[in-house]
């Protein structure tokens, strides 16, 4: 049997008892943490294609940027560059990105009045599958 205050009117008795028996048990905060992984492992999964299509799309456009430039250098010079020449001949800025999503090096080859940028893609290797023009 609980013990009454005998000054608290019977309101205030059960709000007391409601307040003590409020709060959260460890099982309960457990099973919430569980459920926010399930839920960030969720968004992860999908994110992270979509991080991998940014960073192809990044790498075409800052390649298109380059064959440009690449283009550009060679109606003055009649040579293919390196990335170092596009730079300091300034036909591309030093504040642009020379590099892939990746940070791995741009490949310029100048074939019979073709230009060529390539990236190693993902994977970092020259000749594969997932090479990025």
């Amino acid at each position: 049997m609980a013990k009454h205050h005998p000054t608290l009117r019977p309101a205030e008795r059960r709000l007391a008892r409601r307040r003590r028996r409020e709060g959260m048990t460890l099982i309960e905060i457990m099973i919430v943490v569980v459920i926010m992984a399930m839920i960030a492992t969720a968004v992860g999964i999908a994110v992270m294609p979509q991080l991998e299509k940014a960073r192809i799309n990044d790498t075409r456009a800052a390649a298109q940027t380059i064959r440009s430039a690449v283009t550009l250098y060679m109606t003055d010079h009649h040579d293919c560059p390196s990335m170092e020449a596009l730079v300091e001949s300034r036909v591309i800025d030093r504040s642009k990105r020379t590099t892939d999503a990746w940070d791995q090096p741009f490949s310029i080859q100048c074939e019979g009045g073709e230009v060529y940028v390539v990236s190693s893609g993902p994977d970092g290797q020259m000749g594969t599958d997932d090479d990025v023009e």
